[in-house]
């Protein structure tokens, strides 16, 4: 891994130079940097960050009087990736830490490890979760930052359900997300008499809405009802052009999450991915020895489930693949979080996936920062623009070719500081 070299520099400022002079400033100079909002990458360029945010980026950018400056000739800047749907509830933490705040800050450390800046937590936490997302106002949160949805809203009456979003919205949870799935025919499916009440619930606490479904007919249902958030992929056959208007018409973000059916059979032997030492750079040791007994693997290996999740992928991926070329706004997620899906080296695998259904690298990345900070609602983070918060990743290699060029990673920056 490189070492950066930081110099403290006097420069004599151009016209176009930021004015500050405060030693909270930092310039990262030469890299390459793609910038998230759409525009070409520009070599030789200098991101100018003051108090965790960015105060100028580009390549006319000079160095203001005071700054500390970090030389990254040779490398590339990107914004740091967001995941609109994984779960933190300190799962992830080593067992020595007891304090549940602090066990879902090492969750969250350890997405921030391998380039995750940003999660939005669909489901699990609670109280804890609201402390966390509240102490990173301060923008240099030592790890990625939080967004949460509270518990999932479930319920066999819509008096039940309904009490569950008054708990959300009580807990001040950024998003409330609902279950429409049957599992593959192994439980109830939350029905339309439930969550219709649910949904207008939630539209008069002004909280959006993100729906976990598996079906296409309850896709077009959900979306008419005005869900804001598809948060898997449609799994069960080809999406048609109807669901495609929809998601365009409506302005609803669609997220693939196809890693999470990954999770559902690669472990029915030792899967590739152990051996990757990009993986292995922060792996949880014990949870990759509790997916590989023999007994575990007979057990995934055997599992109908597993057969017919293993076809939901190829179809899922089938359907990105129509949705992306049609236009829908296709926002990066996982799933990960629960066990065997390892945080922040399975954001890396999705990308992948998306590549193979047919998504060009440039856009992968776009759906992983700003569309994805778009389809949360989040004006902060997403783009290295002015104002927003300096979260970002410094490569080794070109991402616009190939999104493999991510596990490259030289250092992750939330808010102006580096992840250690």
């Amino acid at each position: 891994m490189r070492n950066f070299n930081f110099v403290p520099v006097l420069i004599l400022l151009a016209a176009c130079a930021p004015t500050a002079d405060d030693s909270s400033l930092t310039a990262f100079v030469g890299a390459t940097l793609w910038d998230g909002t759409g525009t070409p990458p520009v070599p030789g360029a200098t991101l100018v960050v003051q108090d965790g945010r960015v105060l100028a980026a580009g390549s006319e950018v000079q160095v203001p009087s005071g700054a500390t400056v970090v030389d990254l000739a040779g490398l590339w800047i990107v914004p740091g990736l967001i995941n609109t749907h994984g779960h933190v509830d300190g799962r992830w933490a080593s067992p020595s830490t007891t304090d549940d705040v602090a066990r879902m800050e090492e969750d969250l450390l350890l997405y921030a490890r391998y380039g995750v800046t940003t999660v939005n937590s669909l489901g699990g936490g609670g109280r804890p979760s609201v402390v966390v997302r509240d102490a990173q106002e301060a923008g240099t949160p030592g790890r990625a930052r939080l967004h949460l949805a509270g518990e999932v809203v479930t319920g066999s009456t819509a008096e039940e359900a309904v009490a569950a979003v008054d708990r959300n919205a009580a807990l001040g949870a950024d998003w409330i997300k609902i279950r429409v799935d049957d599992n593959l025919g192994t439980t109830t499916k939350m029905p339309p008499e439930v969550y219709v009440p649910v949904m207008a619930r939630a539209r008069e606490a002004g909280i959006p809405m993100a729906t976990h479904l598996f079906y296409l007919d309850d896709a077009k249902a959900l979306l008419r009802e005005g869900t804001r958030l598809v948060a898997h992929s449609i799994r069960d056959r080809d999406v048609d052009d109807e669901v495609v208007s929809l998601l365009k018409e409506k302005g609803v973000c669609y997220v693939p999450t196809l890693v999470r059916e990954v999770s559902t059979f690669v472990y029915a032997e030792r899967p590739g991915f152990f051996d990757d030492p990009f993986f292995l750079r922060w792996a949880d040791r014990a949870e990759m020895e509790r997916v590989s007994t023999p007994a575990f693997q007979a057990e995934m290996a055997a599992s109908p489930a597993a057969a017919a999740y293993r076809d939901a992928l190829a179809q899922a991926q089938r359907n990105l693949a129509v949705l992306s070329e049609a236009g829908a706004s296709v926002a990066f997620g996982t799933d990960s979080g629960p066990a065997a899906r390892f945080p922040g080296y399975f954001e890396h695998m999705e990308m992948a996936l998306m590549a193979q259904s047919g998504m060009s690298a440039e856009d992968i990345l776009k759906s992983a920062t700003g569309v994805a900070a778009g389809c949360l609602g989040l004006d902060d983070v997403g783009t290295l623009e002015a104002g927003r918060w300096a979260d970002f990743l410094v490569l080794d290699a070109d991402p616009m070719d190939d999104v493999a060029a991510l596990r490259s990673l030289e250092a992750v920056y939330v808010g102006g500081s580096r992840i250690p």
